[in-house]
């Protein structure tokens, strides 16, 4: 039910839109998947990260400051993409170059 109200928004948007408008409509919706992609892709590697330090952790607790340093340069390079999804986002919605 959702998927289809959702269409239906979307198709609106285009039936009273002019071309200019139509654009901004779409570069809207497209940044905010693309945002909300990045985000749950982000958190997912975050999690799977955290979980294997911890289990790494448990198994030789000799290692866990070198395992916390090693998850924290991981957990840094997984944020940065998520950062430049963010970033071209941002351009999308207020430096829109199809406008």
């Amino acid at each position: 039910m959702k998927k289809i109200l959702f269409l239906m928004v979307a198709i609106a948007s285009v039936a009273f839109a002019n071309e200019g408008e139509m654009i901004k409509s779409y570069s809207i919706l497209a940044a905010s998947v693309g945002l909300g992609l990045a985000a749950l892709g982000g958190a997912v590697g975050m999690g799977n990260t955290a979980a294997a330090t911890i289990a790494g952790t448990a198994r030789n607790p000799g290692l866990g400051g070198k395992l916390m340093t090693t998850m924290f340069i991981a957990l840094a390079m997984i944020e940065a993409q998520v950062i430049y999804a963010l970033v071209i986002s941002l351009i999308a919605l207020y430096a829109n170059p199809f406008i």
